[in-house]
């Protein structure tokens, strides 16, 4: 794989670039404070903007990381952020738990992950965002596959990750940082080019 960082990514609806500083207010308004948004995620809401700005600064300072991919997504036209989606490495996927025949492990378990506001839903950015993502990992990273988990609860996060491609692979638990397991459905694309 050659990792390239958090390049700036276009869609036909969407631009995905890297947080700034400047940020931190539409983050909080947006979807970090709602618990409706983040009750399937391993973070609380947001208590105010400076929680998400501390949380911005940290995002910042791992932008010189080759290996860091984070995105804000905003509208074409505004650079307000409505949501996040990212590409880490996973941090509790065990190699042996992916069942998916062939795939390649070496790189280890990377996993794209994402969440947008409420009042963005049923829009299909999340779709339009994770193709983007997923498209410059096969063609640009070079990955061969790359994984997507949803909370069980959560049947419309499942939707999006199979509109773009992704196909279920197991079901498993992941830990919200406050030790609350959550469990959770596995899914695998793979690139279909190499």
């Amino acid at each position: 794989m050659r990792h390239l960082g958090t390049p700036i990514l276009e869609t036909e609806r969407l631009i995905l670039r890297p947080f700034t500083a400047a940020d931190a207010i539409p983050m909080f308004e947006n979807w970090a404070s709602d618990p409706e948004v983040t009750r399937f995620l391993r973070w609380d809401p947001h208590k105010d903007w400076l929680e998400s700005a501390q949380l911005l600064a940290a995002w910042e300072a791992l932008y010189q990381n080759p290996d860091y991919y984070q995105w804000a997504v905003c509208l074409r036209g505004s650079d307000a952020p409505f949501g996040s989606i990212s590409v880490m490495e996973g941090e509790e996927q065990d190699p042996a738990c992916w069942h998916a025949p062939g795939l390649d492990h070496s790189a280890g378990v990377w996993e794209a992950g994402y969440c947008y506001g409420r009042a963005f839903w049923g829009k299909g950015y999340a779709t339009e965002a994770l193709c983007a993502v997923r498209d410059f990992w096969f063609k640009e990273v070079g990955g061969s596959w790359l994984a997507c988990c949803h909370a069980t609860e959560n049947p419309a996060s499942g939707r999006v990750m199979e509109k773009a491609g992704w196909i279920w692979d197991h079901d498993s638990l992941y830990t919200k940082f406050d030790g609350t397991p959550v469990a959770c459905r596995c899914y695998v694309n793979r690139n279909t080019n190499l």
